[in-house]
């Protein structure tokens, strides 16, 4: 990596799977090599799956260096989705084998790392490392949600990512809560205290 050495390297962080019901949330840090431009980069949610699948490859393959971050469902529930969120960021900074010297991260709240950091709200339509990141993250969670679902069958994980859809909120009260399910979220909440 001796290309980038003399260069400022900045990190664009980013999360998915705040909403969802199951499953964790996953960040990504992705430091992009501004000789290898990467052309489509935009907000996960925007684009189809394919088109996220064939960027997140490209991704991996011309950046400078990326990495995955997590917090598992027991977490969230422990310190909450948003300290969840922001702990999943500052693992994924800590995995990336090259330490940038500033990060951008998507949204209001910074996590806590050890070099420069700045928030950037809509970050991911608008910083295109913030937005590789949010497409790298989006490709690893789905993929785990599609593995989940031959774990735990019956739920839908490959159809709705864990997310609060009617499907599954009825696969919900006809299956009952699995490991992966986080409690402290009001529909899985009240299925464990029995209000539902």
């Amino acid at each position: 990596m001796t290309k980038n050495k003399e260069k400022r390297l900045i990190a664009g962080v980013d999360e998915v799977g705040r909403g969802p019901l199951a499953g964790p949330v996953v960040a990504a840090a992705v430091i992009l090599d501004d000789l290898l431009p990467i052309t489509g980069l935009a907000d996960s949610k925007t684009l189809t799956e394919k088109r996220r699948e064939i960027l997140a490859a490209q991704i991996r393959q011309q950046a400078v260096a990326y990495a995955l971050g997590r917090a598992e469902a027991a977490e969230i529930d422990e310190i909450n989705i948003l300290q969840a969120s922001l702990l999943a960021m500052q693992r994924a900074v800590e995995q990336l084998p090259i330490v940038p010297h500033h990060v951008l991260v998507d949204g209001k709240f910074c996590p806590k790392i050890q070099c420069s950091v700045q928030a950037i709200i809509r970050g991911d339509q608008t910083v295109p490392a913030i937005s590789a990141a949010s497409i790298i993250a989006k490709v690893a969670r789905d993929q785990e949600m599609r593995d989940m679902d031959r774990l735990y069958p019956g739920y839908g994980f490959a159809a709705h990512k864990g997310y609060p859809t009617r499907a599954h909120r009825q696969a919900l009260q006809n299956l009952g809560v699995t490991p992966i399910h986080r409690r402290s979220f009001a529909p899985v909440r009240l299925m464990v205290n029995g209000e539902l």
